[in-house]
């Protein structure tokens, strides 16, 4: 092996094991991004189903450890490893990683961005990696109850999703194409708690309720589902107007608003926008006017 081999390897387990002190389960990597160790199942004639009870390493991602000795003994088996995978949904972190591709055509982040604006969430500073190709990961921390699956522009153009099973490029790898590194400022950042709203675009939808619900939920005075009857669709609003930052919060108060009015519940939501608008920074003169504003222009509709 090459002396800049060696030095790519010897820093693809120093990165490997930094990961793996903050809880993250760590796999070595070849150049290629795969998994670096063969599947000690590759000569069997039938279709493996191991996911690593046999006890010998090549299970990819079901290799992903935390454990100091047992990451040096993987990379000590696959010296030709450049880089590290880490695997995604495991505790502690139950990581979850946002691919923002950059394929010719595509502009991912704008496209997360509309997603947060037509879903009503923020997107929250967390850990972040360049990849070599211009790309973005971005890590978040989902829930232990929820398991996210992998998907690939399904939520959006350029947008992958890595979840249980999957596997995330570690900052410090070195691939065929480059290598990976962690953004600016985000290097001291943990894994920051994936918005609801977003938790239910990539997650799998809740199974349809049983006939005999219907019934119950009638009951409860909701009969019909509009969002004008929704207490969490006025509540949505409100805390997109609050994370409304500096340059920006004229424009979330007038969509709120907009979306208010046109779904009926405008005149009750009235003093909760304009008071989430006050806590942002604007006056009760400027949030009244902006409110009314989308008042005349949805035609005020109750």
């Amino acid at each position: 092996m090459a002396t800049s081999d060696r030095h790519t390897a010897t820093l693809a387990l120093a990165h490997a094991l930094s990961a793996a002190e903050r809880g993250l389960p760590v796999i070595p990597l070849s150049p290629t991004k795969l998994p670096a160790l063969r599947s000690p199942h590759h000569d069997s004639r039938e279709p493996a189903l191991c996911r690593g009870e046999c006890g010998l390493p090549g299970h990819g991602v079901h290799d992903a450890t935390t454990d100091p000795a047992a990451v040096r003994a993987l990379f000590a088996a696959a010296p030709w490893a450049t880089g590290y995978g880490i695997a995604c949904g495991r505790p502690p972190h139950h990581l979850i990683g946002i691919d923002l591709d950059t394929k010719p055509g595509t502009d991912a982040s704008a496209a997360l961005q509309h997603l947060a604006f037509q879903h009503l969430f923020t997107i929250p500073e967390t850990v972040t990696v360049l990849t070599p190709s211009g790309g973005r990961h971005l890590w978040l921390a989902g829930p232990s109850t929820v398991v996210v699956p992998n998907s690939a522009s399904r939520i959006a153009p350029g947008i992958d999703v890595r979840g249980a099973g999957g596997y995330l490029v570690g900052p410090g790898s070195v691939t065929g194409h480059g290598a990976y590194r962690l953004a600016p400022g985000t290097a001291e950042l943990a894994p920051a708690p994936c918005p609801r709203a977003l938790l239910r675009l990539i997650a799998p939808p809740p199974r349809a309720p049983h006939p005999g619900h219907g019934t119950a939920r009638h009951a409860s005075g909701n009969p019909s589902g509009h969002p004008s009857e929704h207490p969490d669709k006025g509540q949505g609003l409100v805390h997109f107007v609050l994370a409304a930052h500096e340059g920006q919060r004229n424009t979330r108060l007038f969509w709120a608003a907009c979306r208010a009015y046109e779904n009926g519940i405008g005149e009750a939501l009235a003093d909760a926008l304009t008071e989430a608008a006050r806590h942002t920074g604007l006056t009760e003169h400027e949030a009244r006017t902006t409110i009314a504003s989308a008042a005349r222009l949805t035609g005020g509709r109750r």
